[in-house]
């Protein structure tokens, strides 16, 4: 048969842009060259998209860092004709964006590929911008009954307005510490934990660096909990695995740049409670309206048995630290063929969308 010409997208413009780089050269390491022929797409921090001279396997960084995209090679554009308008890049079957964060994973990539009709990896619009932005998706996660941490939305324009007002509806109704983060970014980039009333306006000055509007989420003693979902239709969750994160909580350098992070697999935790997980997460992959794959993230609290919903990651981490391949490895499915298997849901979702 004919191998799938499958067009890898990464890097982007978003804080996330090294993260989505190293995502994408574990992919490519993984595919099996004999059903697969790989068109890489980079797009650069200033969001050109380019056929790289250099593709993710080749790129390096210093110690203590991750790479970047290196910003030469040849433009190209997305056409309706299921190709990429440049001087060689020709027609492509499937569209595999490994972007996290804004600009790739907040459904504005999903939505060109929706006009260009071309069939991609993950969820749609809809869900992938309801994901991304943890503020709402709160509120449908909510409506669909599912247990959350307290949480309060702060706008930027809120706190610059009024920040008395804000730390007295803080202080009213969480209690410290909590936690400030960008409403809209992944990769526990712009998180802080603030310990008392004092440190709240760096907290959220940290976020509002990536983001005009912020979350500040009750602070609980929990383990953290993932799970890992795939499917359309009919989604499937994985095993259960526990984060050990060797910081005082998960934030970026624990995830990817600290040895002493530790990935529990399965979790180490009573069944019924992977057993919560695993319903929560399909729960949740279901009220979002996701598609394709999704990492859920959630806490469990052992003083009071209660596991608590987190987030919704819709183009989860694919890096050799991240929980996603490893959760479905060691649920029976090689990483190999998990990425076939996110290419057949794409192809499987688009057919299904034109009948």
């Amino acid at each position: 048969m004919p191998r799938t010409r499958l067009a890898i997208l990464y890097g982007g413009r978003s804080a996330e842009h090294q993260v989505s780089v190293v995502s994408a050269r574990s992919v490519m390491e993984a595919l099996d060259p004999d059903r697969f022929e790989v068109v890489p797409i980079a797009i650069t921090r200033d969001g050109a998209w380019l056929l790289p001279d250099r593709s993710p396997l080749e790129l390096t960084a210093s110690d203590g860092a991750l790479p970047e995209v290196d910003p030469a090679g040849t433009e190209v554009a997305v056409r309706p004709e299921h190709g990429l308008a440049d001087a060689g890049a020709g027609p492509v079957d499937v569209v595999f964006p490994i972007l996290h964060g804004p600009f790739g994973e907040d459904g504005t990539v999903q939505g060109l590929f929706e006009l260009a009709d071309l069939p991609y990896v993950g969820s749609g619009v809809l869900a992938s911008a309801l994901a991304m932005d943890k503020a709402m998706a709160k509120v449908v996660l909510a409506q669909a009954g599912l247990p959350q941490a307290p949480y309060l939305v702060v706008p930027e324009r809120d706190w610059r307005a009024d920040p008395d007002r804000v730390a007295a509806e803080v202080g009213g109704r969480l209690a410290y510490p909590v936690f400030t983060k960008p409403a809209r970014l992944g990769s526990s980039i712009g998180i802080s934990k603030v310990k008392t009333p004092d440190g709240l306006a760096e907290g959220l000055a940290t976020a509002f660096a990536h983001d005009t509007k912020a979350l500040v989420e009750q602070g609980i003693v929990a383990r953290e909990l993932e799970c890992g979902v795939l499917g359309n239709d009919a989604p499937e969750a994985s095993v259960v695995g526990e984060v050990v994160p060797g910081h005082e909580f998960y934030d970026f350098e624990a995830k990817y740049l600290d040895d002493a992070l530790k990935l529990e697999i399965p979790a180490p935790v009573p069944a019924g409670v992977r057993d919560r997980v695993r319903e929560l997460s399909l729960r949740a992959f279901q009220a979002l309206d996701c598609e394709g794959f999704a990492r859920v993230d959630c806490f469990y609290e052992e003083a009071t048995g209660r596991v608590l919903l987190n987030e919704v990651n819709t183009i989860p981490g694919f890096t050799p630290k991240s929980m996603f391949p490893m959760l479905w490895a060691a649920s029976g499915l090689a990483y190999p063929d998990l990425v076939a298997r996110l290419v057949d849901l794409a192809t499987e979702r688009h057919a299904a969308r034109r009948r």
